[in-house]
């Protein structure tokens, strides 16, 4: 939509951020087996602009598990115009913590 987008026509970098937190906070819950917060997004890295027309994929994986906290490792990839190419175009490592139903950290469960 042209709100998500700068004067030169790429998609703004918040836009694409947010649609990789969601990506990995899907991978977090599953992994967490319940509720889980943002904490940090770490080496993120804007690699190429994703313009107007790209398809937008989104891959996630979990990196590593701490008691309460796990990093989910996270790349996006467009497809230009719809049917071109897939190019590598952000990448960074977000910190989630499972949290309980009163927002406060709990374990992990073992996989």
């Amino acid at each position: 939509m042209p709100r998500d987008v700068n004067t030169n026509g790429d998609v703004f970098g918040g836009w694409v951020l947010s649609q990789m937190d969601m990506a990995a906070g899907i991978v977090a819950g599953e992994r967490a087996n319940g509720r889980v917060t943002t904490v940090a997004v770490d080496a993120m890295k804007f690699i190429r602009p994703v313009r107007v027309g790209d398809v937008l994929c989104i891959y996630a994986a979990v990196g590593r598990v701490g008691r309460t906290s796990m990093g989910i490792e996270v790349e996006a990839w467009v497809r230009r115009n719809r049917l071109g190419e897939r190019e590598k175009v952000t990448e960074a490592v977000f910190t989630f913590v499972a949290i309980d139903d009163d927002g406060r950290p709990r374990v992990v469960p073992e996989a």
